[in-house]
Parts: structure tokens; sequence; C-alpha cells
């Protein structure tokens, strides 16, 4: 079956997709004959493989409070921003195509900001062209290809799209217009990464995703290529050194660990939306056809093939630990490592659990909160990293194929989570603490909320 590369949108939406804001993912979900009572369940689609889908969970955390305890929240955007009506307009559409990802965009300092949210809106148009099985090959092909090139098109828009977000398509001239403003720094790095990945959603339109390395592939086209760009506009912005946006195999690792992430939790979902992205290589060892591991009576066997499919993702956990040692910044820290932290909270309640192939899974808002309160720092990282890791070392079951691999890339995790040896553990708070932190959590993610809507009312406000 075909493999949709729905690329871009991918990376910040499936990632953001982590977290336990998806109105889709609650408790015990429906088999598959309940396809259509899932979908409808699903607050937004499934972006291209999903770009736009994987920060999701991004925007249910206080990106800027978790920084600090005791730091006021500051609304990213306001009067004194002065923004151009243009500026105003993109800010418009990032709010309509992906609020919590608005929020996330705020927390950023400085000229960053504008020029995420330039690339987000810039993918997101890619992505929708993509994603619209309207549009017949013959037009969508050429369009992905030269899709770059039309960010120096003054005049260029696309009308025929059928796709929720077609306004990023129909008022591109507002889009392009906003990125020729930014500094030639960051347009260079936002062309790049749209190019290459226009060039991997031709290539992924009809290709499967048929060995690992085509997995690798495939979530470097939809996510690795977003991490390498997202890496380079911190070094240009001067917030992080240049070896963050050099280090592309670290870069693209952030993204492979998110997507690969999602794409094995989301299993049943993409089963009912008829996609495939498990690599068939893998399944192929335990069943005939990949919708067969849904069948009761190969749980057995579909669990196996989760947990190998879990276990290569965790080889991704050292880089990551690497990449985020590296970043100086803490708004930029905050906006890495909390998807990364949520990530393997995401596969350690996916390990050897069944329920995967029955409903979704997701992780507790309670855990998401402390996660999102804890992950301010490196060490805090490593600890949390450390925690996930030893639970999924407690399930491995002795009778798993995968059983000694899984033991020793959880030994090489742990080796750079414990600092000259010692067992790294989070500190332990009173409950007094806990209740305070979490009064802040629930308060922050509210002031969040206020904020976006606050931001799309001033956007309108300046239209007028």
């Amino acid at each position: 079956m075909p493999c949709s590369c729905k690329a871009a949108t991918s990376f910040f939406k499936r990632t953001l997709a982590l977290g336990p804001g998806r109105p889709s993912a609650g408790g015990s979900g429906p088999g598959l004959d309940a396809g259509a009572r899932l979908r409808s369940s699903c607050a937004a689609p499934r972006a291209p493989v999903q770009l736009a889908r994987r920060l999701r969970f991004l925007g249910a955390h206080p990106a800027a409070a978790a920084s600090s305890a005791c730091a006021p929240l500051t609304p990213a955007l306001s009067p004194q921003d002065a923004l151009s009506a243009s500026l105003r307009r993109c800010y418009l559409y990032l709010n309509q195509t992906s609020r919590s990802f608005a929020a996330v965009i705020q927390a950023l300092d400085g000229e960053l900001r504008h020029a995420v949210c330039i690339f987000y809106l810039v993918l997101r148009a890619l992505d929708t062209v993509e994603d619209d099985m309207t549009i017949n090959l013959e037009t969508k092909v050429p369009i992905l290809h030269n899709f770059h090139s039309y960010l120096y098109q003054p005049d260029w828009r696309f009308m025929e799209s059928n796709e929720k977000d077609k306004q990023v398509l129909e008022d591109f001239p507002t889009i392009s217009l906003e990125f020729r403003n930014l500094a030639k720094v960051y347009q260079d790095v936002i062309a790049d990464v749209c190019h290459k990945m226009g060039v991997g959603m031709v290539e992924f339109l009809e290709k499967k995703v048929d060995s690992e390395k085509d997995w690798d592939k495939y979530c470097h086209y939809v996510a690795g290529l977003v991490g390498i760009g997202l890496s380079r506009l911190f070094s240009a912005s001067q917030l992080e050194d240049a070896i963050v946006g050099q280090d592309m195999a670290l870069a693209n690792s952030m993204g492979l660990f998110l997507q690969k992430t999602n794409i094995i939790r989301d299993y049943l979902e993409d089963q009912l939306e008829g996609r495939e992205f498990w690599p068939s290589e893998v399944w192929n060892k335990y069943v005939k056809k990949m919708s067969d591991l849904a069948k009761p009576e190969n749980i057995d066997k579909a669990v196996q093939c989760m947990n190998e499919l879990i276990t290569n993702a965790l080889h991704h956990v050292p880089d990551v630990l690497t990449y985020l040692s590296r970043l100086k910044n803490q708004s930029v820290f905050n906006f890495c490592a909390i998807p990364q932290v949520m990530a393997i909270a995401t596969l350690a309640t996916c390990y050897n659990n069944q329920q995967v192939f029955k409903g979704m899974v997701k992780i507790r808002k309670g855990q998401a909160v402390t996660l999102m309160m804890d992950a301010t720092n490196i060490q805090a990282v490593k600890a949390i990293m450390y925690q996930y890791v030893e639970e999924i070392y407690q399930k491995i079951p002795s009778t798993d194929p995968s059983s000694c691999r899984t033991q020793q890339v959880i030994a090489s995790i742990r080796s750079m989570s414990l600092p000259a040896g010692a067992l790294v553990s989070r500190a332990p708070y009173s409950r007094v603490y806990l209740s305070c932190i979490m009064l802040l959590a629930a308060l922050s993610w509210q002031y969040l909320s206020t904020v976006s809507k606050a931001t799309e009312e001033y956007v309108h406000t300046g239209e007028n």
C-alpha cells in the first residue's frame, strides 16, 4: 500500500500528538470495527505523516513557565511588537492551523520566534498540497518539486485545494512576503528544507516503507528534516552555538525519535485510516499482513513486533541526550526537551502493552504536567530518561525475540544518564511543593490558552 508522506506537518503536528491533550486518545479505544467512530473523535487530522501532528502536545505545556517556577509568563505578542499587517496575518494563520504550536512558538526568544512561525507555515502549505488527495499527481508532483521556488515568487498562490488549511495556499503571497522579510540566513535554511522535503514527499507518494532503512529515510523526510531545519534556525539566531545547526546527524535523530514514537503508538489509528508506516521487514517476521497484528489470536506476536520497533526507536536516545546537552538558551531547551521526555514516557507506556492494538494509548495528564515542569535542564532530562528506560527494562519478557537488543540499548542509555556512575534520581518533593507545582502548571496551562486567544484577537484587531 502506498505510503503517504505527510511530511512537514508531521514533526510539528505529530510530535505534539504525544501529549495528553489528544481528544482521540482517551482510555480504551474502539476496535477496528469502529473506524468511523475513532476518526470522528480526532480533533486534528493526521498531518502529513505529520510534522504538524508530531508537536501537538507542546501546545499543552507552559513553555515559558517551565523554565522557572518563579518566572511569570510574558505574552510573546503584544501591541509593542508593532507587527506588520502581513506578519499579524501570519500569526493568525498559525493560530488557525495549530493553536497549540502557536503557544510554543510564542515562548521562543527574539527574532527566532518569527523565523519558526514562517518555517511552520511554509511547511504547512507544502504539506497541504501533499495531503490533498483531490489534486492529481500530474499537478501535485511539479508543485512539490518546485515549492521552494514559490517562496521567491510574490504572486504565487494555489486556489484548487480542498483541504481545511487551504488558506495558507490561497494567501501564500502573505507568507512568502514575510519569508522574504526574514534575514537571509533564515531564508536559506527554510528554502533548503522545503526543497528537500518536497523531493522526499514525491519519493514516498507511491513508495512503501519496506525495510528499516526505508523507515529511517521516511522519518528523515517527515521529521528529521524539520529537526535539522529548526537546529539551523537556532544557530542562525545566535541563541545557540554553530555546532547545534551543523551536527545534522544529531538533529535528525531528534526528529526520528519523535516520529517513530508516534508511528508506533498510532498503529490502530493508522490502520483505520488506511495508512501503514511500520516497516514490512519487521512485521513480516510475525504476520502475513500488517492488519493481522490487530487480530486477537495474534496479540502475542503483535506485542513482540512492537517491542522490536520500540527497541529500534530507543537507539536514538543517546543522540537526543547529546543534542540537548549542547543547548544554552532556556526557551530553546524547553522547546526541544519537552517533546523528547514525552516521547520516552510514551514508549514506556507502549512497551509490551497489548492496548496499543486495541485502542489508543496515552500518558496520564498529571504525568505529562510533571514532565513539563521537570524537563528544564539536561540533568533533569537525563534523570527522566533513566526513569523510563528502567521502567521498560523491568517489563522486558525473557521470551521476547528482541530482549537482548533491548537490554543492550538500555545499558547505553543508562551509561549516559548516570553522572560518574552514580544513580540519578529526581529530587523528592514535599507534598506541599508538589501541590504548588501542580497548581502553577494548571494556572500556566490556562494562561497559555488565554494568551493564545488574546493573540488571535489582537491579530484581528490589528487588521481592522
